[in-house]
């Protein structure tokens, strides 16, 4: 007789009992699932997802929309692959629990989760399903419009091995002209993608510039570029009409934004810069820590992305799906700070 513990003959009930237990450490698609209403995207899906053209049942039925797009939350939560995704899917009692599949259902593969996604950006619908996450959460009071936060954050793709020819082709916009004679060369090669520097250190790929509730901490408004430009350069299309006599605050790379705070009437709480052979008081620099108490909070946003969210990446090529993407993985930040402020009874 074996001196350990038998493991195996599962029992009817073990499955129920581990999602029990699940439950009981603490399943944060548990938590979302019980307090996001996902039908509320429907509507939209259906409208633009669905090919209501089709006159015949005949042929394989495509998966419901909403589950594909908790797919999409699934990924975006957890920065899977698509063959991760699928493979997790498959893998683990809590994904398929999230996504109201059974034991034996049918999986959506990895190219069924690529191709939705594909739908998903080629309708803009990233964009819009994100807006509407934000009107719902005004809608419930949930964003207070006390004072909005600005900033910036890099969005890391894979590197290209181009050579200094090709890098100066595609710097100076002729990127299009290259790798015409091996198109399966080119499908790899993301000319939308730049590199930029901070702070010594190198990163290549896309920009997220984001405004950010000042007291919720929920992402309002984002605007997705390359990795090249300049923070201060998408705050003008970050503010609009709806922050009108509000706080603005940022860090020093923002400074010079004069003509959008007046056009919005916003107050400036902007950090101060200093300036070779100009550097700051010490009263401004009193007045930038004040600032910051409040501005900080959108490195918190950021910082959930990178940790809990398992990072700010990009496996797509182009600036098409990289937006895509973006969206949904801001949308996906608000819904878990949704499940935060439910589960801890903030209004």
């Amino acid at each position: 007789m074996s001196k350990y513990k038998t493991i195996g003959n599962q029992t009817l009930f073990d499955a129920e009992n581990a999602a029990q237990k699940l439950s009981e450490i603490g399943n944060p698609l548990e938590k979302l699932d019980s307090v996001i209403d996902f039908e509320m995207f429907r509507s939209r899906l259906e409208e633009s997802m669905v090919n209501h053209s089709t006159k015949s049942n005949a042929g394989a039925k495509q998966y419901d929309v909403v589950m594909m797009f908790k797919v999409m939350v699934l990924r975006q939560y957890y920065n899977l692959s698509y063959e991760q995704t699928e493979y997790q899917i498959i893998d683990r009692s809590s994904f398929k629990q999230f996504l109201g599949l059974a034991s034996g259902d049918k999986v959506p593969d990895a190219n069924t989760i690529r191709n939705f996604f594909e739908g998903l950006k080629e309708k803009g619908l990233g964009e819009r399903l994100f807006q509407d996450f934000v009107d719902n959460l005004l809608e419930k009071g949930f964003i207070f419009n006390e004072g909005q936060i600005v900033d910036a954050s890099f969005v890391l793709a894979p590197r290209q091995r181009n050579t200094r020819e090709e890098n100066k082709k595609i710097k100076d916009g002729e990127g299009g002209d290259l790798w015409s004679d091996n198109p399966n060369k080119k499908r790899q090669k993301d000319i939308d993608a730049s590199w930029a520097q901070k702070v010594g250190e190198d990163f290549f790929g896309y920009k997220v510039s984001a405004k950010v509730d000042g007291k919720s901490k929920f992402v309002k408004k984002i605007v997705v570029t390359t990795a090249s430009p300049h923070d201060s350069k998408m705050f003008p299309d970050l503010m609009d009409e709806s922050d009108r006599g509000q706080v603005a605050f940022a860090d020093s790379a923002y400074v010079g934004q004069e003509e959008t705070l007046q056009k919005y009437g916003l107050k400036d709480e902007i950090c101060e810069k200093g300036y070779r052979g100009n550097p700051l008081t010490d009263e401004q620099r009193e007045e930038n820590r004040k600032k910051s108490v409040i501005r900080s909070r959108v490195e918190h946003v950021f910082g959930f992305m990178e940790g809990a969210m398992h990072g700010l990446t990009v496996r797509t090529i182009g600036i098409a799906r990289a937006t895509a993407h973006i969206f949904l993985k801001c949308l996906t930040y608000n819904m878990f700070r949704y499940e935060q402020f439910v589960r801890n009874g903030i209004r």
